[in-house]
């Protein structure tokens, strides 16, 4: 892809090897806000498109970038519901089960020196709660729709039946909770202050903000994967298949 300020952050993710972590370098909202040009959201956060667009060209001559790189938009529906659900969803479900244990030991710790650890852990129960109902409904409904219907597509066999009509009406509460969450992650970035460390903490602490900060890279990624790519792509196969009914 020719390195231009005037295409989208999910055009850049979805397409570039390397993208994504140069947006996770330069705070760059590559998933929710993913459909806003780069120009305009270097903009936003007072940042220089020549900057970010000259780490984006470095990044796609990345030989293990590019090596590790998959095009999900060339995959079918079927294989990119299962990459989230074997890799975003186990990992989300392990960190948010041993997070608050974790924060909750580092609390009796350190809450006399850091006050600002109560508000987190507000916060953290706040994401917790919100993504444990979140991919409960993506597993037990919208996946398995998504999956059906791809496969009535391939296979030519009767449509699957939805409880919710069009498949527009749940993605539309799913990218509406995205956007929820990522208010949260931002919440949690600000409250610790970017994630800096303190100067006076146990290792603890210092693998609690680690933590945190590769959770809140992976639902970046995760995000982007379902709002970016496989939404999109789940609305226009729907539209095509009643479109012949």
């Amino acid at each position: 892809m020719i390195a231009t300020a005037t295409k989208t952050l999910s055009d850049y993710a979805s397409n570039v090897p390397g993208a994504v972590e140069v947006f996770e370098e330069f705070g760059l909202d590559y998933c929710c806000g993913g459909g806003r040009m780069l120009d305009q959201a270097c903009k936003e956060i007072g940042l220089t498109v020549d900057e970010v667009l000259t780490k984006i060209s470095q990044a796609e001559e990345n030989k293990k970038a590019k090596s590790e790189f998959i095009d999900w938009s060339k995959e079918s529906l079927t294989n990119l519901v299962n990459y989230i659900l074997t890799t975003h969803h186990i990992y989300t479900k392990r960190e948010i089960e041993q997070l608050p244990k974790l924060l909750t030991k580092v609390i009796i710790a350190h809450a006399e020196n850091h006050p600002e650890l109560k508000k987190l852990d507000q916060i953290l129960q706040a994401l917790v709660d919100d993504l444990s109902q979140h991919m409960m409904k993506e597993e037990q409904v919208l996946f398995p729709y998504i999956t059906a219907l791809e496969k009535s597509k391939a296979q030519s066999e009767k449509l699957p039946i939805a409880c919710f009509g069009t498949v527009q009406n749940p993605i539309r509460v799913m990218m509406f909770e995205h956007d929820t969450a990522g208010d949260l992650l931002r919440k949690m970035r600000l409250v610790t202050n970017d994630y800096i460390i303190p100067t006076d903490v146990c290792p603890s602490f210092r693998s609690l903000y680690q933590r945190l900060q590769d959770l809140e890279q992976d639902l970046h990624k995760h995000i982007h994967l379902e709002n970016n790519i496989l939404f999109p792509q789940v609305i226009g196969l729907e539209s095509k298949i009643f479109s012949k009914v």
